[in-house]
């Protein structure tokens, strides 16, 4: 084992002072590099959850999980980073006794986490992760529970990345997408999904004028990504009107466009052909 001495109790100070080495090093790197400040910080359970839309929980029991999937904590965020370095010598008492009792060869409880996706959330054991990455471990015990969301942890890296969750779940309550559709709407800017939900809930409204009838967030989504989305969508990819953004991005931009220039509903070439040249 790295820094082995031979004498546990001073290896496993050896090791408590080399991981809070790191953490401070990391810092310093992260703030020479203008890196954003939530890179290094845990990702806190209760707003990865909210963001996604908890529908439900189900155990899973005793399995080995990987230690770089566990990427945040239920309630102990400020005591480890995100690689589970202490970020203060406050831990270092219990730290090092589990330390000693791994270089011992104890007997190490299990952890306790949650699981989102891929992700997994500390509920019981920071500092047996923490010592477990400060060893060099690539695996651990865990009990695990699964946690079930509305919308999947996919793509969720950073705590900035959250809002993007949380505006996306937003929009797909007000725009009940069917599952290739709901694929197929994606944007860069969180903001867009907000605009998007107006925009699609405007479109619904129109709708149910011209009909004389009540229709329901989900016919209006589905009548609206058939009636309306996909015919943008593939004019635009005629009139090479796409570019860098997505197809969403696109339509966004375009329907914003047309009530700039013509004020009117209708898609036809004479409204491609004025946004083409605007383009």
């Amino acid at each position: 084992m790295r820094g082995d001495t031979g004498f546990p109790w001073a290896d496993a100070e050896s090791d408590f002072l080399r991981a809070r080495r790191r953490q401070v090093l990391s810092r310093l790197a992260a703030w020479l590099r203008r890196v954003p400040d939530d890179v290094n910080i845990m990702l806190p359970f209760d707003e990865v959850v909210t963001a996604l839309g908890r529908t439900g929980e189900k155990r899973l029991g005793l399995q080995v999980i990987r230690l770089d999937t566990i990427v945040g904590s239920v309630d102990r965020t400020r005591d480890f980073d995100r690689r589970f370095r202490p970020t203060s010598t406050r831990v270092r008492e219990r730290w090092q006794r589990l330390a000693l009792a791994e270089r011992r060869g104890e007997s190490i409880p299990p952890i306790d986490v949650y699981r989102v996706g891929e992700l997994h959330f500390v509920k019981d054991g920071h500092h047996r992760v923490s010592v477990a990455h400060a060893l060099r471990r690539k695996t651990i015990d865990a009990y695990v529970t699964e946690v079930l969301t509305r919308i999947d942890a996919h793509g969720i890296r950073f705590r900035g990345d959250l809002i993007v969750k949380d505006l996306r779940r937003i929009f797909l309550e007000r725009v009940p997408l069917p599952g290739q559709a709901r694929a197929a709407v994606v944007f860069g800017d969180p903001w867009n999904y907000a605009e998007l939900g107006e925009s699609v809930e405007a479109w619904g409204f129109r709708l149910m004028q011209d009909e004389r009838r009540f229709l329901d967030r989900v016919t209006v989504a589905e009548r609206w990504y058939v009636e309306e989305y996909q015919p943008v969508v593939r004019m635009l990819h005629q009139a090479d009107l796409i570019g860098h953004r997505t197809e969403a991005e696109a339509y966004l931009w375009v329907v914003c466009e047309r009530y700039r220039l013509i004020r009117t509903h209708r898609w036809d070439d004479e409204i491609i052909s004025a946004l083409r040249a605007r383009r």
